[in-house]
């Protein structure tokens, strides 16, 4: 995990580095601005590990601040790495085949400034644009026929949520919305598929985030596992967190509902990573469990779908991947995930991976649409 941090730190500071000395070049002949341009980058760019870094030491208004301005400069940093590159690769091929009008090059101040304009104006667009997108938080239904009995079901109506990411830069407003929408499709059982938290419950209990959980309902209640969030920010502490809200969590383990089928919730792969403990292989978790009866399990991180095939799980649900997120991440995650996003069946197996209802960092989706998953499920006897 060390390694990991100080490989993203290298590319992520190198990276920002680029920004900087193009920025630094637009602004060249205004040395008034020089120094307060070098202490708002590194504020803005660093903003949010700063944040992280520093919360026993900053008010809740310092934190927010740093945390916000830190979170959606990633997604303007990420598009303007973009453009410098397009910008640096048209350049690199005008020196080979000589295209572009000789009026860019006549003055050649002016030229960057009118792209310095055009580049910001751009990328600020499409971040406000996909923070409007991420907001727009859709209902996606799935049906699903299990050929199994259920005892004395015929069918569930099941809503999912995952990657919440509960943070002050959302908090209760976001919270709000994804419970107005879980509860209008009237669930029988509510489970959330990891990452609810993504900040440390000191952090929200201080806000008073996460009060609306309180108004979730369901007729077999609310069910949860861990996702990577709640071990980065301390996994004990956020999971009694959202317990006191009622959310049940199951912890490499599973639980019969109603006599009629059994949820099965796996703690997250990241758990030993962060812990140096290994979580309990699904072998082991259903093994004690009667097979006739249909099974569905929760598993954060959607690696390995064979396993769930072999284990005879009938539905698995997983999210983590935000399909992306911030294009072009979903190109990136459907290379790394046989499943990014969406409904996929292999053997006598269902899988859904979500895209989420909330979002990691910037608040910004460009590349997938925040969604709350509906199946409904029927038990053919």
């Amino acid at each position: 995990m060390t390694l990991f941090f100080i490989v993203f730190f290298t590319v992520y500071t190198s990276l920002n580095f680029y920004v900087f000395i193009r920025g630094w070049q637009v602004i060249e002949a205004y040395p008034i601005l020089r120094t307060i341009y070098v202490v708002l980058f590194i504020i803005i760019a660093y903003g949010y590990i700063l944040a992280k870094l520093l919360y026993k030491f900053l008010s809740p208004l310092a934190y927010d601040i740093l945390l916000g301005i830190g979170a959606i400069w990633f997604a303007f940093f990420a598009y303007f790495v973009l453009s410098l590159l397009l910008i640096d690769i048209i350049r690199l091929l005008n020196g080979w085949f000589h295209f572009l009008p000789a009026i860019i090059y006549n003055n050649y101040d002016l030229t960057k400034k009118i792209t310095a304009i055009i580049v910001i104006t751009l990328v600020g667009l499409i971040v406000f644009l996909g923070n409007l997108n991420k907001r727009n938080i859709q209902i996606k239904t799935i049906e699903i026929n299990i050929p199994k009995g259920a005892g004395k079901l015929d069918s569930l109506n099941v809503v999912m949520a995952s990657d919440i990411h509960l943070s002050p830069l959302d908090g209760e407003k976001l919270l709000t919305k994804i419970v107005d929408k879980v509860n209008s499709c009237n669930p029988d059982i509510i489970l959330l598929v990891g990452d609810i938290v993504d900040d440390k419950a000191i952090v929200l209990e201080e806000r008073g985030i996460g009060e609306s959980f309180r108004r979730l309902k369901s007729k077999y209640g609310i069910y949860s596992i861990t996702g990577n969030h709640e071990y980065i920010n301390g996994v004990d502490t956020c999971v009694r967190f959202a317990e006191k809200f009622g959310i049940k969590f199951l912890r490499d383990s599973s639980t019969m509902i109603d006599g009629s089928f059994y949820l099965i919730g796996r703690d997250d792969s990241s758990e030993l990573q962060f812990t140096g403990k290994q979580r309990k292989s699904l072998s082991d978790i259903v093994k004690d469990i009667q097979p006739n009866y249909p099974k569905i399990l929760l598993d954060h991180t959607p690696f390995k779908l064979e396993q769930a095939e072999q284990n005879g799980i009938d539905i698995q649900l997983s999210g983590h991947t935000h399909h992306g997120q911030i294009f072009p991440g979903n190109l990136i995650t459907k290379m790394i995930y046989e499943l990014s996003w969406g409904y996929k069946k292999k053997g006598d197996t269902h899988y859904y991976v979500s895209s989420g209802a909330g979002t990691w960092g910037p608040p910004v989706r460009t590349g997938s649409n925040s969604e709350i998953v509906n199946l409904k499920i029927k038990f053919i006897k």
